[in-house]
């Protein structure tokens, strides 16, 4: 056999284990402030531009509404955001931060960089695994956009 077809030989598995054990270090550190993984990405996508569309939302997050819906369906009710229709075109459906929201930023986020620095990543590393990782997606998305 191949030792290339080993499954700790898969890039693939490789990312999936990764992200599953990224997935819990952050479910830890979010379960304090009632928050899942989603969540705070959709958070940390509004800290960056707030009052957007529900589509636009999605699309920065990768999600569809199906996924997004009960998402924000549940962070409106826990009083993180707040989701309403334009009075101009009610196709439309804008999600904007609550209070709660602004005031939790810096305690979430520093709960997550605290949480990262136990990892022991360098900057060094943090930022070529980064540019690793985004020159691989996007060299993925080329081909599968042909």
């Amino acid at each position: 056999m191949n030792d290339f077809l080993t499954l700790e030989k898969q890039l693939c598995f490789s990312l999936y284990q990764t992200s599953n054990e990224f997935t819990k270090l952050y479910t830890s550190a979010l379960q304090p402030f009632g928050l899942t993984y989603p969540q705070y990405l959709l958070l940390l996508a509004l800290w960056e531009k707030d009052h957007v569309t529900m589509k636009e939302l999605g699309e920065r997050l990768s999600l569809g509404t199906g996924t997004l819906n009960p998402m924000i369906t549940r962070m409106e009710a826990n009083g993180w955001l707040r989701k309403e229709r334009s009075k101009e075109d009610e196709r439309k459906v804008y999600i904007t931060l609550q209070p709660k929201a602004y005031k939790e930023k810096q305690p979430i986020t520093m709960k997550i960089a605290d949480e990262i620095q136990t990892c022991q990543i360098e900057l060094a590393e943090y930022e070529a695994l980064m540019q690793g990782l985004n020159q691989l997606r996007q060299k993925i998305k080329e081909r599968n956009q042909n």
